[in-house]
């Protein structure tokens, strides 16, 4: 048996996983981000410790104990170096843990440990190197190279997000114009619908299923919208696939993986979003003399976390 933590902004999910992928028993806390890290932690540790009892498996008998955390982290030491999220910075998450259950835990990006599930048991199963695009809030990528986790030689390897992919009319969180995130994730396509409703007067549907209140716009009524042939929101999608399309090709230029997979909220749109990125895609690739990985939707959804994150410390003990 395996435990898997999925530790977001406002919520901590764990789960015991057995050895083929399967979630077999869950709990859930909120992130109690105001009682600080210790607070945090001693939840984490609270859960694990609630799963393996429930199961009647005593710690030291879990296989492994990981944790996806959205920020930059070392797996092997454990330590998270930065999380904007949970205000972290250079928390040791994995010391504090082995010294509350006398286990050792992995910890890694959550982006990172969803693409290791999808590589393990989804989408992108069989494939030597593969690239998980996660849309949401913001992006991430979990990189999978030579069969092997890559998150680079500082913790920041998979942080495409952070590509300059183009001009925008506002800058990214980080301080830098024309970041991937803030051109092609779900916050990007508001943000974008948003100024051209409030600031270019533009009529559109996007306003009817937001009950005419413009802060009130998700993404999911956007695509709505564009389904029902919406001009602004149909607009909005098409800005939003041509630059994720970009950040594809650079993935192709730089990693040439076997198979991308595109995941997180955004991707609750399937067909309709990879039909328009894959027809950006086929017009900026410069040679059809190599056959490009095939961009697929993610099959595991929210359980990409736990599941990969379980997975942490028997995947690298196994390398």
């Amino acid at each position: 048996m395996l435990i898997g933590i999925d530790l977001g902004g406002t919520s901590i999910k764990a789960g015991l996983v057995d050895f083929e992928g399967n979630i077999l028993r869950q709990n859930s806390r909120p992130t109690r981000i105001e009682k600080g890290h210790m607070s945090i932690i001693n939840d984490i540790a609270e859960q694990i410790e609630e799963l393996a009892g429930a199961q009647g498996i005593p710690i030291e008998y879990i296989h492994s104990i990981g944790i996806g955390v959205p920020g930059l982290a070392e797996y092997d030491t454990g330590k998270v170096i930065y999380c904007s999220n949970l205000s972290w910075k250079n928390i040791e998450l994995g010391r504090e843990l082995y010294s509350r259950l006398g286990r050792k835990v992995y910890v890694e990006n959550d982006a990172t440990v969803a693409g290791l599930a999808e590589s393990l048991f989804g989408s992108t199963k069989g494939a030597v190197n593969s690239v998980l695009i996660t849309i949401g809030t913001g992006i991430g990528s979990g990189i999978i190279i030579n069969g092997r986790i890559y998150s680079g030689s500082h913790a920041a390897g998979s942080e495409i997000g952070h590509m300059i992919v183009g001009e925008n009319f506002y800058d990214c969180n980080c301080g830098n114009n024309g970041c991937f995130e803030t051109l092609a994730s779900a916050t990007s396509i508001i943000r974008y619908s948003q100024h051209r409703i409030k600031d270019d007067g533009k009529n559109s549907q996007i306003l009817e299923l937001a009950d005419n209140e413009i802060e009130n716009i998700t993404a999911e009524k956007i695509f709505a919208a564009a389904k029902s042939g919406d001009d602004l929101a149909l607009e909005a999608v098409d800005r939003m696939c041509k630059y994720l399309a970009k950040g594809i090709m650079n993935i192709y230029n730089v990693l040439d993986p076997d198979i991308i997979a595109i995941g997180g909220g955004v991707s609750k749109a399937g067909d309709f979003l990879l039909k328009r990125v894959k027809e950006n895609v086929a017009r900026m690739i410069y040679t059809t003399d190599i056959k490009y990985g095939d961009i697929v939707i993610a099959t595991l959804g929210n359980n990409a976390g736990i599941v990969g994150s379980a997975f942490l410390g028997y995947y690298i003990n196994d390398q």
